[in-house]
């Protein structure tokens, strides 16, 4: 996730690919944290960074400087070698990268009216999307090599999402998500669900990728509220929880799981058979917990679901009962990490377990 905004020291910040990790970059460079600890793993000062992309917990990252620097151009993304400090491979362009996301196929570029798709072993370019515009660099990408696909805004007018198969190389579907542009996506892990929200941060809508239906409306609020961030649990089915970060300052964690199919059961009723969509967003039970004052109001944040343990002994008729693990970056400065329970009854409790200014940890001698 990248920072658009200079008033903050953390220009940028992300997690690996299975949340084991978790990289941000500032104005003297940038830093690796063990997600688990919270122990710094590697750090490199030598200028302002705006991206910086792990591959899962390997020695490479895709880097693309602020433009502090003459030398950090945003206009060059390098393959960067943690272990012998040295760039791999450098992809010059003629505009600024805004997105980078990579798996061990594939890398993508994000441009803001072109994403490129390249072989992530021979760095040869594989396909050119032309894009509508996408200054704030709003993608998402599912970094299974199985169902991998990624998401970017069709449209500057309304809440329209492009999914393509990136391993394929074709466009998949579109999904008329929103009737307002979009303000954040994700899909899951495998590429099953997408997660949207739009500008107005208000409705967040999950939808079944493979024949673009939608699943789940879950309303976050009445007011509209800047969507920082969407993040779906691990699990590689119907994923258990959703979580959002916003300029509330709250985090907003919703159930996917608690029913199997709200759409069929709105259709299956005289009420659901004859209001509109956008009304039926309203009627739906609300599967909702609040963390009010996670964060604060109106600083940018980025929260990750990092764990779900679910209770064996739930029963298939009961709301399964889970342990979370929410991390959360501010770009302010500091991490913070909740325990988030839920019981049978969909009631949850939360406790900080951890929090720390990101700015002042050391590394290890």
């Amino acid at each position: 996730m990248a920072n658009q905004s200079s008033s903050y020291p953390i220009l940028c910040a992300s997690f690996n690919q299975d949340n084991s990790c978790f990289v941000i970059g500032t104005r003297d460079g940038f830093q690796i944290f063990d997600s688990n600890t919270g122990k710094l793993l590697y750090e490199r000062a030598v200028g302002a960074f705006i991206i910086v992309e792990m591959l899962f917990s390997t020695s490479l990252l895709a880097i693309v400087g602020a433009g502090e620097q003459p030398s950090l151009s945003p206009r060059r993304l390098a393959l960067f070698n943690t272990t012998t400090g040295t760039a791999l491979r450098e992809l010059n362009f003629l505009t600024s990268v805004v997105a980078v996301r990579l798996n061990r196929k594939r890398l993508v570029v994000v441009l803001q009216d072109r994403t490129y798709i390249y072989d992530v072993n021979t760095v040869g370019i594989l396909d050119t999307i032309d894009t509508v515009p996408n200054p704030k660099g709003i993608c998402a990408f599912s970094p299974s090599s199985d169902g991998c696909f990624l998401a970017l805004p069709a449209s500057t007018t309304k809440g329209t999402v492009l999914v393509y198969n990136v391993m394929e190389l074709h466009s998949h579907c579109e999904i008329d998500a929103h009737r307002s542009p979009l303000a954040a996506i994700v899909l899951s892990s495998n590429g099953m669900f997408i997660a949207t929200a739009s500008e107005h941060g208000t409705i967040i809508r999950v939808h079944l990728v493979s024949d673009a239906s939608k699943s789940y409306s879950f309303r976050r609020g009445t007011y509209s509220s800047t969507i920082f961030s969407l993040s779906f649990g691990p699990s590689l089915q119907l994923p258990d929880i959703l979580a959002a970060s916003s300029s509330s300052g709250s985090v907003h964690v919703f159930s996917p799981g608690i029913a199997v199919n709200q759409r069929s059961k709105r259709s299956n009723s005289f009420l659901g058979a004859v209001l509109p969509d956008s009304v039926n967003d309203v009627l739906d039970p609300a599967h909702h917990i609040v963390l009010h004052d996670a964060t604060p109001a109106g600083v940018k944040s980025y929260a990750v679901i990092r764990k779900v343990d679910k209770d064996p002994k739930t029963s298939a008729s009961e709301f399964t009962a889970c342990r979370a693990i929410i991390s959360i970056i501010t770009f302010n400065g500091y991490f913070q990490e909740y325990n988030l329970s839920i019981n049978e009854q969909n009631e949850a409790s939360w406790s900080l377990e951890r929090e720390f200014n990101l700015l002042m940890v050391k590394s290890m001698p």
